[in-house]
């Protein structure tokens, strides 16, 4: 693994008055994603996040730390940071290539082959181990997150779910030795908050962003603190975030099973007709791996385990048949790559007309108030523990 080499040099200062907005290349929960072209013709991604309120300036600045401290050819690099009175700006690497939910979406069948997957699971233990190893929890891994740059490898991206937690050594990447015990359960029972998901709300309605609360909650076990808090992309939330027992890094492998999944089969496993219905499915149904058992779904079983104790932990996963083929010290150089984004896959650099980015924000997230996401799937922002929140307040839609 690469040794995590906190780079905070002075991160410089950016002006838009020095730079050309290209296009709006995206936009998430919190803020609107601009292609931009530096002085010395240089194209970045800058990231414009709205300052709405003190909690929401927390996460902005944890954002940039974050972005800061990242040194590793799978993760961007932190170019500068541009602020005003209205909103934050940070400038990372531009992907021209699609992300991999878009990639997905051009194949044939709407999956990807086991060759193809391996590649990119390798990419992601890479990334998420390297991660780890700063302390850092991902959170929200899915295809809609990892880009793919001009080389063909892997960019994970979007930090704003991610937490910190004391760093997993090298010596032991089983992240889940100390994880809060949990009270056996006699019989399947459906969290208290569940019986406040069951809100009438319209798939098109939940697109929305869910935002409650202040920080979130932890504590302190065997001096690895787990956060207490409920945060994700529903589908891939993990069974530990739904009973808020407590979680920590082993959320990342939960997440990353369920993307090999999604990869393999095209959707994800615990899909239901709604919130409520995804996450009893979650916390009771075992992942339907139909078909011939091969070593990748072996390795998806094993990644869905809903005891994060038991999960298995990054060493076993690099050890794992599925990646008997593997050389792990090799793969940030390969070059044949399964896809390379050619020109019809980059931005027109041209621009049709000038961006004010202050405006645009504005206008996509008036009074702070976040609406609808577009090609984005339900996801639930930070919130303390649902059993610790007034029942009609929990979902806010």
């Amino acid at each position: 693994m690469h040794d995590g080499d906190h780079h905070h040099h002075e991160t410089p200062s950016l002006d838009l008055k020095n730079m050309n907005v290209i296009s709006v290349l995206g936009r998430g929960a919190k803020g609107v994603v601009f292609l931009v072209q530096t002085e010395n013709g240089e194209l970045l991604a800058l990231k414009a996040i709205l300052r709405s309120s003190t909690q929401n300036d927390r996460r902005i600045w944890f954002e940039r730390e974050v972005l800061g401290s990242l040194n590793y050819p799978l993760l961007p690099k932190l170019h500068g940071v541009l602020q005003t009175e209205k909103f934050v700006g940070y400038a990372i690497d531009y992907c021209p290539g699609l992300d991999l939910l878009s990639l997905k979406k051009k194949q044939t069948d709407k999956t990807f082959s086991d060759d193809i997957i391996r590649f990119y699971a390798a990419e992601l233990v890479l990334a998420l181990e390297y991660l780890h190893g700063l302390g850092i929890v991902y959170r929200d891994l899915k295809p809609e997150n990892v880009l793919i740059q001009n080389n063909g490898h892997l960019m994970l991206v979007d930090f704003d779910l991610s937490t910190k937690l004391s760093p997993v050594s090298p010596e032991d990447h089983s992240s889940t030795k100390s994880m809060p015990k949990m009270e056996p359960r006699k019989k399947k029972k459906i969290p208290h908050f569940f019986k406040c998901c069951d809100s009438g709300i319209s798939p098109e309605d939940s697109v929305n962003q869910v935002e409650l609360g202040a920080d979130s909650m932890s504590y302190e076990l065997d001096s690895v603190q787990k956060p207490n808090s409920f945060v994700g992309t529903e589908e891939y939330v993990a069974p530990e975030i739904i009973l808020g027992n407590g979680h920590d890094f082993s959320v990342d492998w939960w997440c990353l099973g369920i993307m090999l999944y999604e990869m393999l089969y095209g959707t994800t496993p615990f899909k239901g007709i709604d919130r409520k219905d995804t996450f009893y499915r979650i916390l009771s149904n075992a992942p339907n791996l139909r078909g011939e058992l091969t070593p990748l779904r072996d390795l998806i079983a094993i990644l869905l385990e809903k005891e994060p104790r038991k999960r298995i932990s990054v060493r076993k996963i690099k050890g794992h048949e599925f990646f008997k083929a593997v050389d792990w010290d090799l793969i940030l150089e390969m070059t044949r790559t399964p896809f390379i984004p050619g020109p019809k896959d980059a931005e027109d650099l041209k621009g049709n007309k000038i961006i004010d980015v202050e405006s645009y924000v504005q206008g996509v997230f008036r009074a702070g108030k976040d609406e609808k996401m577009e090609n984005n799937r339900n996801r639930v922002e930070e919130l303390n523990h649902p059993n610790q929140v007034q029942n009609d307040n929990l979902f806010n839609f």
